[in-house]
């Protein structure tokens, strides 16, 4: 009566234990603490059966043993095995002297640990089985029947909690997902949604649109090829809102942006533990694009450790994910962007030949601002009516001079440089008349004569153009009609900016309050 009144007590800890664990882990610690109460014991574990692999893998090892050989992540095949047998035969196995007789596959490692009885008990949960517990010890011999019944019961509770735990960590993997997925498309709502509107009239430009329209209703990858500024993102987002797939997630990701030690772990995501600081399985880029289209921005900027990767998803549409054992799967569809010359990457062999012919499907180049200048007015138009919206200034109007300096500018930075323009054009304007005099437009072509076959360093527009604002400035710094502002820098930073190119107020101009170096 005592011993059926203490394994009872001993029940009822487990059962409360059971109820307060979220992790099978910390589950398992206080679930061998309490049956140690009752059954003497040398090794617990819990194995839990793989469908994919046929295998059960082990998850929770404690023990006592000095050279444990099937230790946690052990795998062990379901054909051959004891844990394979209880699973298929859904009852209890006791091996009483695992040194006199090895019956399975595992015992071997069993007698190598020094253990002499091994007992086996399958986790069902409705008939289905999800793994099993085992206990082994030293000792040999016969199990009693009570001891036998309650290690059943235990099994059968902890085959419950287990069931719950998992569930449990599911829903909070759909959860983290759909978090992440909220948060990206929020983003791109927030980043990208004003801009979504293709502007253009021109024949290039029309060109561009016609080979969007065509190749938008297929899953065909789509590289698009042109210089910065020239609205590769927004073609991106227009040929996924015309696919089939507009309804789905658009996932975008600036490969430049992203540190070459966590592009893959943003990309194909990672699982818990698999490296400092993966306290979660994450899910990458690819798993939140599933069903939708992901974009890959400057993917001329991407490692080659992680092109290869790639290259798999694009030929297998599987997903490793970090620290993983198996793939995942992914329907997405490609879309890639670069203002980098991949043919000549390629010939360096900063590229990898067989990933950009997965790329190069189906081209789109975009022409640059210069080469399509008819749409230079609709454009503008465009730009003054959404920044009007956003600062909340109604009835903006161009001045007929700004309109024929914006006409005859070359614009080195395209659309961009265009739409930055026009909003620091009408946060100077006082008025509902917006004017976007010379100080604003950089005359950066006078650098490039007809006649001059030298090309022209960086620093050497960069000097050009701090000049010209300086001398249209008379070399005033400070204030909202000065250099600093004009050029959207700190006046600190240009300061140090003029220091660092030995640049100096020129003699007879006279100095502000604050020197100039």
């Amino acid at each position: 009566m005592q011993r059926a009144t203490l394994n009872f007590e001993t029940l009822l800890e487990v059962t409360n234990a059971l109820n307060s664990q979220r992790g099978i882990d910390s589950l398992w610690r206080v679930i061998a603490d309490q049956i140690r109460k009752v059954i003497p014991w040398d090794r617990a574990g819990i194995t839990l059966y793989e469908s994919q692999t046929d295998s059960f893998r082990f998850y929770a090892v404690i023990t006592n043993m000095a050279t444990p050989a099937l230790a946690h992540d052990s795998v062990i095949p379901r054909k051959g095995s004891a844990v394979g047998w209880v699973h298929d035969n859904r009852r209890l196995h006791i091996r009483e002297d695992l040194q006199k007789e090895q019956v399975f596959l595992e015992d071997r490692y069993y007698v190598q640990e020094g253990l002499g009885r091994m007992i086996n008990l399958p986790l069902l949960v409705r008939e289905h089985c999800l793994g099993t517990l085992n206990i082994g010890s030293v000792q040999t011999g016969h199990l009693d029947q009570d001891d036998c019944k309650f290690l059943q019961q235990v099994a059968t509770q902890i085959a419950y909690a287990i069931d719950h735990v998992l569930a449990y960590e599911q829903i909070q993997q759909l959860s983290d997902r759909l978090r992440r997925e909220n948060e990206y498309l929020a983003e791109e709502v927030k980043a990208s949604r004003n801009l979504r509107l293709v502007v253009g009239t021109s024949l290039s430009f029309r060109k561009v649109v016609d080979l969007l329209k065509a190749v938008a209703p297929t899953d065909t990858t789509v590289l698009l090829l042109g210089e910065t500024g020239t609205g590769k993102e927004v073609l991106a987002q227009a040929l996924h809102d015309l696919s089939l797939r507009s309804h789905t997630p658009f996932i975008r990701v600036n490969c430049a942006a992203l540190p070459s030690g966590l592009i893959e772990s943003e990309l194909f995501g990672h699982e818990r533990g698999a490296f400092t600081g993966a306290q979660l399985r994450r899910a990458g880029r690819f798993e939140l694009a599933h069903t939708g289209t992901l974009f890959l921005d400057e993917i001329g900027e991407m490692p080659l450790e992680t092109q290869a990767k790639l290259l798999r998803v694009l030929q297998d549409g599987m997903v490793d994910r970090i620290g993983g054992t198996q793939p995942v799967a992914v329907d997405v569809r490609l879309v890639a962007a670069t203002n980098a010359d991949l043919q000549a990457a390629v010939r360096q062999g900063t590229f990898r030949a067989d990933l950009f012919y997965r790329l190069h499907i189906f081209p789109i180049a975009l022409p640059p601002l210069r080469e399509r200048r008819e749409d230079i007015h609709l454009l503008a138009q465009h730009f003054l009516a959404q920044i009007g919206g956003k600062l909340k200034r109604a009835h903006l109007a161009f001045d007929p001079q700004s309109m024929a300096r914006l006409l005859t500018y070359n614009w080195p930075g395209n659309v961009r440089e265009l739409q930055n323009v026009i909003e620091r054009a009408v946060i100077l304007s006082g008025s509902s008349q917006v004017t976007v005099d010379e100080m604003l437009l950089p005359v950066v072509q006078a650098v490039h004569s007809p006649s001059s076959s030298q090309p022209v360093s960086l620093g050497d527009l960069e000097r050009h153009h701090i000049i010209e604002v300086l001398e249209r400035t008379k070399w005033r710094i400070y204030g909202e009609q000065g250099a600093a502002h004009l050029l959207g820098l700190n006046p600190e930073t240009l300061r140090s900016r003029l220091r660092k190119l030995g640049l100096r107020r020129p003699a007879g101009i006279s100095p502000e309050p604050t020197a100039l170096p």
